[in-house]
């Protein structure tokens, strides 16, 4: 009997149609894309940076450049024609570039690091010189050392500190300075999130930190006089005592140390703290001064103005002004790269091209990270360039140019439109910068939109210049009047910041947040920032999938220092203990940082909950559905081992800063020194039994890398073991929830 069914309908066809359709509409978003597509090229070549300060591993880093070589091979071999597959592998191959630049930028900066502290005798030349009036110290760097009994290995370049009462009189640059100093491995983060110097030394070719103590003598005499730098510095603080001179010295030299700490900490409390520090705000000034000048006076030669060139001159004296004010400023990483941003502003402006464009901000992004790709991880380019591109891509959206375009209306409307203008920028500004200030500083200010809409110009148009006619005028011994303006304008400054930083909720503190929750943030924003059709619409998903992790993340309930000295503890109620009585503020700050704290910690002697005595203290609290107990160790004093053991066996985690013995162990984790010279510092979360160290086990980064593993890696999350293996190991790398207590 003959079958009268049709054939079945192709799949393969509806799938090759499928690819089709998704392929041309690929092609028409990225046609209407095209101008966009070259301003992700330094976001690729960051992205590849970032990805070799993240993975821990040498073989991690050879993986991640053939898995990029691969895609941009399969891209162009499968792409057939048009901008996809051209846009995907020039992606992935500078995915490549950013990391091979990050790997060998590490290795030629590579320099001997002090392996364990010491007490050391030995001379050397000075480099840097950078008073602390507000601490009473002086910072100096010093490199082609001489020592009377070199360690193994002997650092080329170290930083200490020195009292300023011990400081020798006249000390300046290039001169040899003999003295006696205790040095150290330039500390890793104390606690996950916290501030990694040991990276940057690595960088900067620092191989020791230290403090210097009496004698300390000049062995040879270095300038003739303490620089150009140092002396304006001088002349400014002479001018204007206390933190008002300390600012005017920050504006005009990049030097802080003048500032007093609390009035620092209102700066950045208040969200102004960016004013502190010579970026693109302060280089922008200067040139804008000096060309406004330059124009006003050059128009004055009629012969000159009919040439129409008085705007290339002016420009022309913009770009001495920033290049000079970067090198009086001590031309630091951040200062360069505004002063480069700078020079290409006037470049464009001397072309007749538009000057202030993403574009713009690309090309100086991708000439830092081609120079040093290690700016990717600093929290100073995050910010700036975050800043600026948040500020441009918000001008550049048709509806807001169109608000600004000049039109004929009353003056009332039209200051009404521009103090509208600025206030949303300034919020604009503040949500882009806030993941990074929550990642960095576990801080994120709510008011320093409207704080900044005051203090920004006040800066720009009133103290900047007030101070330079006031230095100018000094020449001729008639500056006083300027400086009065000059004061009184930087005590306003002052005001506000004090004054914000007062509101209740100025200052929102956040634990650490994960990695990948921070990553989720920068690509959602970079995603709406860079893009201008209707898809730049899909970067809110990331966006907030990040900040909604971020703010879940629950606050530790334990925080140990890598030295196991201090320790932080979260009570039922939320508040915040530290262990010692005698804790310095920095650690301090850095424990209450660490777990979301916008405050002081309390004594942990006076905690209802916990029994201290002067060597011990125990603390219980029920967490997950079982009771928790911690036992630390709080003085230097030796404890019975027959008193010790007992009390380890009962307790859930045991810390101390000395090494245990083999017989004391806790039921979960033992974290003495022997345990936290590996791991460094641990945040540990009772509810979900799982914990955060700073180090990572097999990290390769080469400032790690020592004899005794002083160095830090990034801070991660430790995967679980065994309950036995987590009782019985001495290493806390694995962290598994422990097994139930017997019932109280």
């Amino acid at each position: 009997m003959a079958s009268i069914a049709a054939p079945a309908p192709s799949k393969a066809a509806r799938v090759r149609q499928t690819v089709r359709v998704a392929r041309d509409r690929c092609e028409r978003w990225l046609e209407a894309e095209r101008d966009q597509l070259v301003l992700w090229l330094p976001v690729m070549l960051g992205a590849g940076a970032a990805a070799w300060f993240v993975l821990p591993q040498t073989r991690d880093w050879i993986v991640a450049l053939l898995c990029a070589a691969a895609v941009a091979a399969g891209a162009m071999a499968a792409g057939r024609g048009g901008r996809a597959a051209v846009a995907v592998a020039t992606a992935a191959a500078m995915v490549a570039l950013g990391l091979t630049l990050a790997w060998t930028r590490a290795e030629r900066v590579a320099a001997p690091v002090l392996a364990r502290p010491v007490v050391a005798t030995l001379s050397g030349r000075v480099v840097r010189i950078e008073p602390l009036p507000a601490r009473e110290l002086t910072r100096v760097t010093l490199d082609r050392l001489r020592w009377q009994e070199a360690p193994d290995p002997a650092p080329v370049r170290i930083r200490v500190n020195l009292p300023s009462d011990v400081t020798p009189a006249g000390l300046t640059a290039g001169a040899t300075l003999g003295l006696r100093a205790r040095l150290m491995p330039p500390p890793a983060p104390a606690v996950p999130g916290a501030y990694d110097f040991a990276r940057v030394a690595w960088f900067d070719g620092i191989g020791a930190t230290g403090r210097g103590f009496a004698p300390i003598a000049i062995v040879s005499p270095g300038a003739s006089d303490s620089g150009v730098r140092q002396r304006l510095t001088t002349h400014i603080q002479s001018r204007l005592p206390g933190s008002a001179g300390g600012i005017a010295a920050a504006l005009a030299t990049g030097d802080t140390g003048a500032i007093a700490e609390d009035d620092a900490e209102a700066m950045r409390r208040a969200g102004l703290a960016h004013l502190l520090s010579v970026s693109g705000l302060h280089i922008t000034a200067a040139v804008g001064i000096v060309m406004w000048l330059a124009m006003r006076l050059l128009a004055l030669w009629p012969r000159l103005a009919l040439t129409g060139r008085i705007p290339l001159l002016a420009a022309a004296l913009g770009a001495l002004a920033a290049i000079g004010y970067t090198w009086i400023t001590g031309a630091q990483v951040p200062t360069i790269r505004s002063c480069v941003a700078a020079l290409m502003v006037l470049t464009a402006l001397a072309l007749g091209r538009e000057a202030v464009t993403l574009r713009l901000v690309a090309v100086g992004a991708l000439v830092v990270l081609l120079v040093w790709p290690e700016a990717i991880v600093s929290p100073s380019f995050q910010l700036s360039f975050a800043a600026v591109t948040a500020i441009i891509a918000l001008h550049e959206h048709p509806r807001v140019r169109a608000t600004l375009l000049p039109r004929d209306e009353g003056w009332a409307r039209k200051l009404a439109r521009h103090l509208a203008a600025l206030l949303l920028t300034g919020v604009v500004v503040e949500v882009a910068l806030m993941p990074i200030a929550a990642y960095h500083f576990h801080k994120a200010g709510l008011f320093g939109a409207l704080a900044n809409i005051v203090a920004i110009p006040l800066t720009t148009f009133v103290v900047m210049p007030a101070e330079a006619i006031a230095l100018l005028l000094d020449a001729v011994g008639l500056g006083w009047p300027a400086w009065r303006v000059t004061e009184a304008a930087t005590n306003l400054l002052l005001w506000i910041a004090r004054t914000v930083a007062a509101l209740p909720g100025a200052v929102t503190a956040l634990p650490q947040m994960p990695p990948a929750a921070f990553g989720l943030m920068v690509a959602g924003g970079l995603w709406i920032a860079l893009w201008r059709t209707r898809w730049r619409r899909a970067g809110i998903v990331p966006l907030a999938a990040g900040a909604a992790w971020a703010l879940l993340i629950p606050a530790p309930d334990l925080i140990v220092s890598g030295d196991g000295r201090h320790l932080a503890w979260r009570d039922a109620a939320g508040g915040l203990s530290i262990l010692r009585d005698r804790t310095g503020d920095y650690m301090r700050d850095t424990l209450a940082q660490g777990a979301g704290l916008d405050g002081e910690p309390a004594l942990l002697s006076d905690t209802p909950g916990a029994r201290c005595n002067r060597d011990l203290c125990s603390m219980e609290r029920v967490a997950g559905d079982r009771r928790w107990r911690v036992l630390a160790t709080r003085s230097g004093y030796l404890i019975p081992t027959m008193l010790l053991i007992p009390r380890c066996a009962a307790a859930d985690v045991v810390v101390s800063d000395r090494r245990l013995p083999r017989r004391c162990r806790a039921r979960w984790l033992t974290l003495d020194r022997t345990a936290l010279t590996r791991t460094g510092g641990i945040a540990i979360t009772f509810a979900t039994a799982r914990a955060t160290t700073v180090n990572t086990a097999g990290d390769e980064h080469p400032w790690r890398r020592t004899e005794i593993d002083y160095r830090p890696s990034s801070p991660r999350q430790t995967p679980g073991i065994t309950a036995s293996r987590a009782a019985s190991s001495r290493h806390p790398a694995g962290v598994a929830r422990p097994p139930s207590p017997p019932q109280s």
